[in-house]
């Protein structure tokens, strides 16, 4: 048994001192009755009825504190998504045409697109040459920006592999039982190696009913990009060198939206749009059921109370 509103029983004890002060007429002549040889049954009469008024007056204080009983949870759940943040660590992401540079920027700006959505699974994949899964799905924030602020370039080889990396991003979306699945991919570059290309990947992800949202980042202009292996110097890389025309492919096939972050206010304003987009409606979680119990126990308690006031009115009478 469980009480939604105890506190509103404090109304009932006051309506029950107030009725008995007015009842035993405790303010005019207190128990005073005429003398009678039936002034004793009248007595007893009378406090047969206070005690049957008093019941009803209970059971109405204690409907006032609105008992209910728990019976079981709702499967009307909330609706979670499962997405994937496919990001490119290969060496052109430490491109200073974005500050600090290319990864730093979108590290950031992910991990604050990770906190907008609490209820929702997030995982993260790496590519370069090789595809990695740097965190399986969760709904730690946490973890999100914990493992987001380790990734770092230069573990996965060297080159571009993002038919691969789409590819296990669908992969590992396939296998989760959450119906609603987003995958996010963001590069500065052009797919040059890997097993499958990526349109047979974005293709894979259509026939899932995943949607991919691509996202090609860094400026127009050419960009400086620290020495290798951090030697000294820096080297010039050309900008606008992203593979626009095949981002657009994948995102208009699986019904999502392709997007250029020239930078770091741009990277921003696309992700709030995503999140935008893909907002999640739902946000119940294992809702409560009740059985309330109030109104049988204020029906009594009025029922009593009615006939209290009735024999008080009718029946005692002639004895005042």
């Amino acid at each position: 048994m469980e009480y939604k509103s105890w506190y509103y029983s404090i109304l009932g004890l006051v309506l029950i001192i107030i009725w008995s002060l007015s009842f035993w007429k405790f303010f005019q002549k207190g128990l005073i009755f005429k003398k009678s040889k039936k002034s004793d049954t009248l007595l007893i009469g009378k406090g047969l009825i206070y005690i049957l008024g008093l019941v009803g007056l209970s059971y109405i204080t204690y409907s006032l504190s609105f008992p209910r009983e728990p019976l079981s949870y709702s499967n009307n759940t909330k609706s979670v998504k499962d997405i994937f943040l496919v990001v490119d660590v290969s060496r052109s992401m430490l491109a200073q045409d974005l500050k600090p540079d290319r990864l730093e920027v979108a590290k950031a700006k992910l991990a604050e697109f990770a906190k907008m959505r609490p209820n929702d699974r997030i995982g993260i994949i790496l590519f370069s040459e090789k595809v990695f899964t740097l965190l399986p799905l969760t709904t730690d924030t946490s973890i999100i920006t914990k493992f987001m602020g380790d990734i770092s370039v230069g573990r996965l080889g060297s080159g571009t592999n993002i038919g691969d990396a789409l590819a296990l991003a669908v992969a590992r979306s396939q296998a989760s039982e959450t119906k609603k699945k987003v995958i996010i991919l963001l590069t500065d570059g052009v797919s040059n190696v890997g097993n499958l290309s990526p349109m047979e990947a974005a293709e894979q992800a259509k026939n899932y009913g995943i949607k991919v949202y691509t996202i090609g980042l860094g400026s127009d202009h050419d960009a400086a990009l620290p020495g290798f292996g951090g030697l000294p110097g820096f080297q010039r890389i050309p900008g606008g060198s992203i593979d626009l025309k095949t981002l657009k492919k994948i995102s208009d096939l699986t019904g999502a939206k392709s997007f250029r972050a020239r930078d770091k206010s741009a990277l921003k304003q696309i992700l709030n749009e995503i999140e935008e987009l893909e907002r999640t409606k739902i946000k119940i979680k294992n809702q409560r059921l009740y059985k309330e119990l109030y109104h049988h126990y204020l029906l009594i308690g009025f029922m009593f109370f009615f006939i209290a006031e009735l024999l008080k009115r009718f029946v005692l009478r002639e004895a005042y």
